[in-house]
């Protein structure tokens, strides 16, 4: 057995020696000193040894290792500082070249328009909801029944909405009035929350409509809340974000999750008379919808509406951005058009 773990040795020594790279080097290292290596082999013939050999025999078994690795760790060494010179060596830069100009990302307009309209209603008073709240595919359920969308209501049609082939009454939300419902559920009065997010509707596209598009939900509800306040919170709303008292006028409407209903208005900025595509030469454009919570809703998530009373808003965000910075044309939105783009 000792010319066995000898000869093993010598064999080790001669192989380590022609190696000249890290993979060859494991292999190696497997082949001696793995656990079905051919030096655990020999070890396990040391029970047919006579005893009087046996402690001498092991340990030359063991120093037989020993010197081994340590001549493997001596060759990784030396193979590992070559590997590495060759990869400083393949990747060595030119200081010297002038660099690659990576022009800086910036934020969409539509994502800067957003970001206005929450900080303005959390200076107000205003809270983000929970994005479990405010799902974009969403049940029939919480998009028209719980909003008090009698069932022949025009807008279930399937050419108002997206309904989805997964399941039974699944749909892209036409709203982001869901989030509304979802917080009255799990949440009682005083309530001020707003709900940013994109909506989808069947809807013909032109410079004015688009089929995907973007709203922030607002909600307030409380004791005493009135008609009054729904007027002073908008008004304030768009004082600051045009910065002054910009015209606006407050027209009636109808929306079957509030009563009363009503449309606002924005006195029209890129208005150039009758044929202003962007305002239908009116010289107004709508940017929200808002009204008093209809009973019927509050009664749905179990609020009392002789204790109780609210109002709700739905802010067109396009419609804002487009009055924000004279764009008369919603397409350009999405149309990923670098020239538009860079202008912001």
């Amino acid at each position: 057995m000792k010319e066995k773990l000898e000869a093993l040795k010598s064999h080790a020594v001669e192989e380590i020696t022609k190696i000249n790279n890290l993979k060859e080097l494991e292999n190696i290292k497997i082949k001696y000193l793995g656990r079905k290596g051919e030096l655990n082999t020999i070890k396990r013939g040391l029970k047919d040894v006579p005893a009087e050999e046996r402690p001498s025999i092991g340990e030359l078994a063991n120093k037989t290792a020993e010197e081994l690795e340590k001549n493997l760790e001596q060759k990784y060494e030396i193979l590992y500082k070559e590997s590495a010179s060759r990869k400083l060596e393949a990747e060595r830069i030119d200081i010297t070249l002038p660099g690659d100009y990576i022009p800086y990302g910036k934020q969409h307009p539509l994502t800067a328009t957003i970001n206005e309209i929450v900080s303005i209603f959390n200076r107000i008073g205003f809270t983000l909801t929970e994005e479990s709240n405010s799902p974009e595919v969403e049940t029939e359920y919480y998009n028209f029944d719980a909003l008090n969308f009698p069932s022949d209501h025009p807008a279930k049609d399937m050419q108002d909405t997206f309904y989805t082939v997964n399941a039974e009454n699944l749909l892209l939300r036409s709203q982001t009035s869901n989030s509304q419902i979802r917080e009255m559920e799990k949440k009682r009065p005083p309530l001020r929350i707003i709900s940013p997010g994109r909506v989808y509707r069947s809807e013909a596209i032109s410079s004015r409509k688009y089929n995907i598009f973007h709203q922030v939900e607002g909600l307030m509800a409380d004791k005493g809340v009135t008609f009054g306040d729904l007027k002073g919170v908008l008004n304030e709303f768009t004082r600051q974000f045009f910065g002054q008292a910009r015209p606006t006028r407050f027209r009636t409407s109808f929306f079957p999750f509030t009563e009363p209903s009503v449309e606002i208005d924005v006195q029209c900025i890129i208005c150039s008379g009758k044929g202003c595509r962007t305002c239908s030469g009116t010289g107004w454009l709508e940017i929200l919808g808002a009204g008093m919570i209809d009973p019927n809703v509050l009664r749905i998530v179990n609020i009392d509406p002789d204790v109780y009373s609210g109002f709700a808003f739905g802010v067109g965000v396009e419609r804002l951005a487009m009055l924000k910075f004279a764009i008369n044309d919603i397409r350009l939105f999405f149309n990923n058009d670098v020239r538009f783009l860079e202008q912001f």
